[in-house]
């Protein structure tokens, strides 16, 4: 797939100048409620063309380039951005930051359920019920007065922003959370930067972007994180262990960016290289480095939180990121495979963009700009919509659904399974069904079924009831005519005299060859009556 100008790292220029867009509040703005647009794989390239996808890879890129180490152009001095490292933070990351903190505290109000469970704990519903019924009333307090104050009439920006947040923490249905929900939570902050959310006296180009990412993007995660633990919430969309993470993308992004090599402010993100002291991109696989890395870097807690819920060796639960961690050229290289990745594994897959809304602004307009996307292993697997097989909403007829070996119907006339099965039901003939016989049986001389008899059965001879030739093992003697055929074993003696019986006895190989004889009785006792047994008193 071709990437758009702001995701792309074939220029150099358009990765620092571009900036997601802030509209004037002195013009009037109609507000929308967030609907469902993507309702089927076919879809997908049309939300590539989308200016919400196009305003979505420039926010992404506008975070990442502000996370990347800084130098100056006069002096040696680096400097990098950690996570526990201090920072002035304005009033409007700082209130959502308590807004993060508020709805973490729900969670104590809807503990767990401590039944047995095979998924997710169903307790996360009365959790999430919580947070929607005081969702518009915490949003309320905590945005600023210049976003809740922008657009006249018709829907709100609460109505519009609402959804966008509600949607950034899991499925209630589903019981589970994926990045389609972190790519919810990132288009919320997207609306409150283009109204202006974020303008504020005394900061400069990236310090606000920062601010984002290390004071509101990093709890949101935290947050997150302990709703999966506490919930049990299952991966949503996930590859399983063919996947980079289960549940984020994000951390991946921004913190491959902060072990980038420094740049001035103003130029793009290296393509390869690392930060000097950086650790090695192989490092993650030692927990002892993940452990103290953690703290500091987003990538490391987000492979740490890996550890916390998953044991084993980390190249078996996570392939995909222990072949990154082979990468030789740095972190520059690895930030711009995880770009190139995310739009790929999660802008351009049905099953995670599904659920995004789309309002006012970040719309499912078609952007004239945009390039069309070019044909790939991405787009061409994209799943078909199901059609229904009674008919579809809007009246169409339904398509039918015929087995591999039924003929071709007429042109122009659609014929459902059910007109053609009543249609062979009312059929005045049926033909009859083949007879299934041996390869080796004869043709019936009277018309009827043929018989079917082993290669070695012997007709008889003589009339009998049966017509069905008499079967015998290969060394059964010639039969006798009115009789069955009888099976001797090869060394079975044949007994002559009369009124024996036809059938000879059967002796083993090593009997003597003497008559078989009965013991003789003591005399004065009953031949047919066993000797009496000893006992202690004769």
């Amino acid at each position: 797939m071709n990437l758009p100008e702001q995701i792309s790292f074939e220029g150099q220029n358009p990765q620092a100048s571009r900036r997601l867009p802030i509209l004037e509040a002195s013009r009037s703005h109609s507000f929308q409620e967030p609907a469902k647009k993507i309702n089927e794989g076919h879809d997908v390239p049309l939300f590539l063309t989308s200016h919400a996808y196009s305003d979505i890879g420039t926010f992404i890129m506008q975070l990442n380039t502000a996370m990347c180490p800084r130098k100056s152009s006069t002096s040696s001095d680096i400097q990098t951005w950690q996570l526990d490292a201090s920072y002035l933070l304005s009033e409007p990351v700082q209130k959502l930051q308590e807004l993060l903190k508020t709805i973490e505290a729900i969670i104590e109000e809807a503990p767990p359920d401590p039944g047995p469970r095979r998924f997710g704990n169903v307790s996360f519903r009365i959790w999430y019920g919580i947070l929607e019924s005081r969702i518009r009333q915490s949003l309320a307090a905590h945005l600023p007065s210049t976003v809740l104050d922008f657009g006249t009439g018709g829907v709100s920006v609460l109505d519009e922003l609402t959804p966008y947040l509600l949607g950034a923490f899991g499925s209630p249905q589903r019981l589970d959370y994926g990045t389609g929900h972190e790519l919810s939570f990132l288009a919320f902050l997207g609306c409150i930067w283009k109204l202006g959310g974020f303008r504020t006296e005394g900061f400069y180009d990236g310090d606000v972007e920062r601010s984002l990412v290390l004071g509101v993007i990093e709890p949101y995660l935290r947050v997150v994180r302990r709703l999966i633990l506490t919930y049990t919430l299952e991966p949503a969309g996930s590859h399983g262990v063919w996947g980079l993470d289960d549940h984020s993308f994000l951390p991946y992004i921004f913190g491959s960016a902060q072990y980038c090599p420094a740049i001035i402010e103003g130029d793009a993100v290296p393509l390869e290289g690392s930060l000097e002291g950086a650790p090695n991109p192989g490092d993650i696989a030692k927990k002892t480095i993940v452990d103290r890395e953690r703290k500091h870097n987003m990538y490391f807690s987000a492979v740490g939180f890996i550890n916390d819920v998953k044991t084993g060796p980390f190249w078996e639960h996570s392939p995909i990121l222990f072949d990154i961690s082979g990468v030789r050229t740095g972190w520059g290289k690895i930030n711009k495979g995880m770009i190139k990745m995310y739009n790929a594994e999660v802008l351009s897959k049905f099953p995670v963009v599904q659920h995004f809304p789309f309002g006012s602004l970040f719309s499912w307009d078609q952007d004239s700009s945009a390039p069309p996307p070019a044909s790939s292993v991405h787009t061409s697997s994209q799943p078909a919509s199901q059609t229904s097989a009674i008919g579809n909403s809007d009246g169409r007829p339904s398509q039918t659904t015929r087995a591999p070996w039924a003929g071709p119907s007429a042109p122009g006339n659609k014929t459902s399974m059910t007109a053609s099965r009543a249609q062979q039901q009312s059929a005045p003939e049926k033909l009859p069904l083949p007879i299934t016989k041996a390869p080796w049986a004869a043709p019936s001389d009277s018309g009827g079924n043929v018989t079917t008899s082993v290669p070695w059965a012997q007709h008889q001879s003589g009339s009998g009831p049966s017509t069905h030739p008499a079967t015998g093992a290969p060394w059964a003697n010639s039969p006798v005519p009115g009789n069955n055929i009888t099976t001797a074993a090869p060394w079975a003696r044949q007994q002559t005299g009369a009124g024996q019986h036809n059938l000879p006895p059967t002796r083993a190989p090593w009997a003597g060859s003497g008559a078989p004889t009965r013991p003789t009785a003591r005399p004065g006792q009953d031949s047919m009556k066993p000797p009496a047994s000893k006992t202690s008193d004769s």
